[in-house]
């Protein structure tokens, strides 16, 4: 057994504790130690202990009776403005599939409802174990984003898309230049740290079809300049690299690195189809990848080779993508899907159990640049804690947790889900949002979104 605890508890004037007893700790920390025991979270939502919690026997007690405790999963890239359009964009390929349908469709989306899809996206993520999640909206009313993400409670990283160039964009969505940057550097300075630095913001230059040289060349400047993210795609699909390629005259990854947009604040949705040059750009400019397994084969987009970005260096997450290119926002699908898709192409074992977890936890942190933070369960971290009830058929009597929650986990498992020591679901049941009218409300919202889309 592993035991971290402080000599004394951290207490703050008229606020307490809790501690959870009797509860497998599967803490993702550097030595990837599996502690049975308890674990107590401090008024201030931070960890205190881990394994011997007697310092705190004062504070009060739930016994989980054996359940996981686990970091909260990290989704390092979705599209919540997105949600509202599940099923709406079907048997298509990327470039296809924006033109005809998303693009449309997020170009008419209204500040209600776009706040209703965040809402719904939200109230998945939290119910299936994400704590984090790094977002990219849509063009137009990200405060309504902000917003929900504010009031769910969930950490999130969050930017508007920028759109000032590209084939086929809708006039609903294409921006000035100027506009994009304004609105953006208004709404970084509006939003990052907000919260107690629960909420941070990241420029989201869409991808580089969508943006002009200018674009993102200040993007760079303007990120390195404030501590700001980056977050874009890159290298998702075959198509979109050649005509990249007949632009810029060089390929996706090297274009971005000339532009000044890769570095240790950037995430790369897909990387899908890169090079053993391009790898080594990525690991040198310690440029995150978030991998999205689901997306990748709805759209057709091929399978990355993850093992071989990790053997280069390269900090890979996971993330679902949106809903209409997967259909559901649930990381224990995306963490499954990650380990067989390697071994169905090349070989059992590729991609084990505790590097999937590690890729659902602690490289999302590192992505978000809050590593420091969340992603592991230790003394000092931020309470972003999820409970899977681990007594359930499902689980077997292995003694390989990695194995029983990436191989076997699934999102009703889910009892509880904490943020920062905020308890958000309760015995499978959100107590941050009311989901009662959220259906009612989604089925209006995106009934008005496809009229206006003329679609």
């Amino acid at each position: 057994m592993t035991t971290e605890s402080l000599s004394t508890p951290q207490m703050s004037t008229g606020g307490t504790g809790f501690r959870l007893t009797s509860a497998c700790i599967v803490t993702m920390n550097d030595d990837f130690s599996v502690v049975q025991g308890d674990l107590a979270v401090g008024p201030d939502g931070a960890i205190v202990a881990v394994g011997d919690a007697s310092a705190f026997v004062h504070w009060p007690a739930t016994d989980v009776g054996g359940d996981y405790i686990l970091p909260g999963f990290v989704q390092a890239h979705i599209h919540l403005c997105q949600t509202l359009f599940r099923h709406e964009a079907e048997t298509r390929t990327l470039l296809t599939w924006l033109r005809e349908r998303i693009w449309p469709l997020e170009g008419a989306h209204t500040p209600e409802s776009l706040r209703v899809s965040a809402d719904l996206g939200i109230a998945e993520l939290l119910l299936s174990g994400t704590t984090a999640l790094l977002d990219m909206g849509t063009v137009h009313h990200q405060t309504a984003v902000c917003e929900a993400v504010r009031d769910a409670g969930i950490r999130a990283t969050v930017g508007k898309a920028m759109m000032d160039t590209g084939e086929a964009v809708p006039a609903s969505l294409l921006e000035t230049t100027a506009s994009s940057l304004d609105e953006s550097v208004a709404l970084a300075r509006a939003w990052h740290g907000h919260d107690d630095d629960r909420i941070r913001y990241a420029f989201a230059p869409r991808f580089v079809l969508s943006c002009t040289e200018e674009l993102q060349r200040e993007v760079g400047r303007l990120s390195a300049a404030n501590d700001w993210g980056i977050h874009t795609h890159a290298s998702e699909q075959l198509e979109e690299i050649a005509v990249v390629q007949s632009i810029y005259g060089r390929k996706n990854i090297d274009a971005l690195h000339e532009m000044g947009l890769c570095g240790h604040r950037t995430v790369l949705a897909h990387c899908v189809h890169v090079d053993h040059d391009e790898r080594g750009l990525l690991a040198r400019t310690r440029t995150s990848v978030c991998h999205c397994p689901g997306s990748n084969m709805k759209l057709g987009s091929g399978i990355a080779d993850i093992p071989g970005l990790r053997k280069a260096g390269i900090n890979v997450a996971l993330g679902a993508d949106g809903a209409p290119c997967n259909n559901q926002l649930d990381q224990f699908v995306e963490m499954r899907l990650a380990q067989l898709l390697q071994a169905g192409t090349r070989g059992p074992g590729t991609l084990p159990p505790r590097d999937v977890l590690h890729m659902a936890t602690r490289a999302g942190a590192l992505a978000l640049n809050q590593a420091h933070r969340i992603g592991q369960i230790s003394r000092g971290f931020d309470a972003d804690i999820i409970r899977l009830r681990r007594s359930d058929a499902r689980f077997g009597l292995g003694s390989d947790p990695y194995t029983e929650i990436v191989s076997a986990g699934c999102r009703d498992l889910v009892r509880d889900v904490w943020v920062k020591g905020r308890h958000l679901v309760q015995n499978g049941v959100l107590t941050s949002m009311d989901t009662g009218a959220l259906r009612d409300r989604g089925r209006r919202a995106l009934d008005g979104t496809i009229r206006r889309a003329g679609l």
